[in-house]
């Protein structure tokens, strides 16, 4: 290798070796680019994908001024309902992915492609996970003057031949999928009152005119506390904090149940990987804060602030467990 000819073969071969890491950085430049300026370029949105009031939104202005400080950018709440949130995810996926527009949905994201085949993106592939935010208990309740005090009340009546009647906040709701589920697992049948909203079923619980009714925390825990209705079983495998003497579906008779509410921050795909560390830090932090973990858990919402690799794979797996239970059961969309 001493010799010029030598030599000369010895610095080909390290070009040619340096030349894959150099294309690398190359390729890799403009998103770097891009991280190391975030946020500076103008105001963050994040997309409420339900209309202002419900709890997608409070969880959005929850976020906006904690991430506004620690970002040093102005962070702006945008309420884009419709289709279930399809309409804002939609409006997020085609977005420009430079870390100035999120996605704050709900678990109807993981129903939407089952129910509605013909969306515009793609929830998988134009869609990334920032954190999922938390995840909360459905309850099942019963009116107060009905017989029913406990869920194998229900089943046995039910089996019996007695026509019970749940309500749920819609077709294809999460409420709905999991009474599905978990009556088709019992080997019994109860017929299903779809809603249009929470205010709604709510009335027509409270007033006897549907038995049953399945719902968040957040949405019946006011009317538990008033005794009008009773809770008889949660959907999450672990009890309710808000509702610590409810059990579980498992402790039921259903091992292994889970069917929880849940809430992401989602950002459009191909945003750089630094910026969604950065924002899914940011968030993760603001979910620590005791004035923020105490609002979120006053709506019955566990926080989990996970990995954005985690939160992926959590709703990945919520997207395939629903797409069964909606194509085994011809479940439509209102």
């Amino acid at each position: 290798m001493n010799t010029p000819q030598g030599f000369k073969s010895w610095r080909r071969r390290a070009v040619c070796a340096a030349v894959p890491a150099i294309l690398a950085v190359g390729l890799a430049l403009p998103g770097l680019a891009a991280a190391q300026a975030w946020p500076s370029k103008g105001p963050i949105k994040l997309v409420a994908v339900f209309p202002p009031g419900g709890s997608v939104d409070q969880v959005a202005r929850m976020l906006a001024p904690v991430l506004q400080q620690a970002l040093g950018q102005n962070v702006i709440v945008e309420n884009k309902g419709g289709a279930s949130g399809s309409i804002g995810a939609g409006a997020v996926a085609a977005a420009a992915p430079d870390g100035y527009t999120f996605a704050v949905v709900f678990d109807t994201h993981g129903v939407n492609p089952s129910l509605q085949p013909n969306l515009p993106f793609d929830t998988r592939r134009d869609l990334t996970t920032v954190t999922l935010v938390g995840t909360g208990a459905m309850v099942l309740t019963a009116n107060a003057e009905t017989p029913y005090k406990t869920l194998a009340d229900v089943v046995a009546a039910a089996k019996a031949g007695k026509n019970i009647s749940y309500g749920s906040i819609g077709s294809g709701s999460l409420g709905h999928l999991a009474m599905t589920l978990l009556s088709k697992s019992g080997g019994f049948e109860v017929t299903h009152v779809p809603y249009r909203g929470g205010g709604p079923l709510m009335n027509d619980a409270l007033a006897g005119h549907v038995q049953l009714a399945i719902g968040s925390v957040f949405l019946t825990k006011p009317h538990l506390d008033s005794k009008r209705i009773r809770a008889l079983a949660v959907t999450t495998s672990k009890r309710s904090p808000n509702l610590p003497d409810v059990p579980s579906l498992a402790e039921s008779g259903f091992p292994g149940f889970e069917a929880p509410a849940w809430w992401a921050v989602l950002a459009p795909a191909k945003t750089p990987l630094e910026i969604i560390a950065r924002m899914n830090a940011e968030i993760n932090k603001a979910l620590k804060m005791p004035e923020i973990a105490s609002k979120l858990a006053a709506q019955g919402i566990d926080i989990q602030a996970s990995t954005p690799a985690a939160g992926q794979a959590f709703i990945e797996k919520q997207i395939d467990t629903w797409a069964k239970v909606v194509k085994d059961n011809g479940i439509k969309a209102n």
